[in-house]
């Protein structure tokens, strides 16, 4: 989130693709039989089209160094994967949420904890999340499931919510009331971009969608929990962890 690398490409090269691809081969060479990758919905992108979510075969288009790395952990895994015969399960993950949770999810809390007036009770977008339980729950599904050798996974929560529905839905479980101003979405992008916040404004007001039909097909899988659930737990550690 605020990466001050003179060359970041290098730095989560060295760690995603090299890292991974040296833990993947010590893996083999153990003799492990399957290798579950959680990489990132950013190699896809960063925003979709209002009914045209990301699915597992969209043509990947990474913005960042992050999600470019990402991406070629993915390939070098893939390659591994044709040359010893290791199963790889890739799965990725928009942003996840729970316990313990940072950046700005984390900051949101704060403001709604401290009743700060928010300028974004007005946005339209439509965003996929994934709880933290969800995500475990997915992944050890991941590691037995038959069918889950050598695919790609796309996971959320199974429900999309605006930056403002999420707020709402934030404040009722912190307990709090939720002080959302109805500024144009226009008019904080633009003041976003005066700010040099272009893209904290992508992410607050922009569409992020996952379909994740293959996910539930091909495993049988669901969400075990829903979003008010999810969000209640997560309001819980962030109380705890303030007193």
């Amino acid at each position: 989130m605020s990466e001050e690398a003179p060359d970041p490409l290098a730095e989560f090269r060295r760690a995603n693709v090299e890292g991974t691809l040296c833990l993947a081969r010590q893996a083999v060479e153990a003799g492990v039989r399957r290798f579950v990758f959680v990489s990132s919905i950013k190699v896809n992108g960063e925003s979709t089209s209002p009914g045209r979510p990301y699915c597992a075969e969209s043509t990947p288009e990474p913005m960042d160094p992050y999600g470019i790395s990402k991406l070629e952990a993915e390939e070098g895994l893939r390659a591994l994967a044709k040359e010893t015969g290791l199963e790889v399960v890739i799965v990725r993950p928009p942003l996840v949420y729970g316990p313990g949770v940072k950046a700005n999810f984390l900051s949101m809390m704060r403001w709604l904890s401290k009743g700060v007036p928010l300028p974004l009770g007005a946005t339209c977008n439509s965003r996929s999340l994934v709880a933290l339980d969800n995500l475990v729950d997915l992944i050890a599904t991941c590691i037995e499931h038959p069918s889950a050798a050598n695919q790609t996974f796309l996971v959320s929560d199974g429900e999309d919510l605006s930056t403002t529905e999420l707020l709402r839905r934030m404040a009722f479980a912190l307990g709090k009331s939720a002080w959302l101003l109805p500024v144009p979405v226009r008019l904080l992008e633009a003041g976003a971009g005066l700010l040099g916040k272009r893209a904290l404004a992508q992410r607050l007001c922009g569409s992020l969608e996952v379909d994740i039909s293959k996910t539930q097909e091909l495993l049988n899988w669901s969400p075990p929990i829903g979003v008010d659930e999810a969000l209640r737990r997560t309001a819980e550690s962030f109380w705890k962890h303030q007193s």
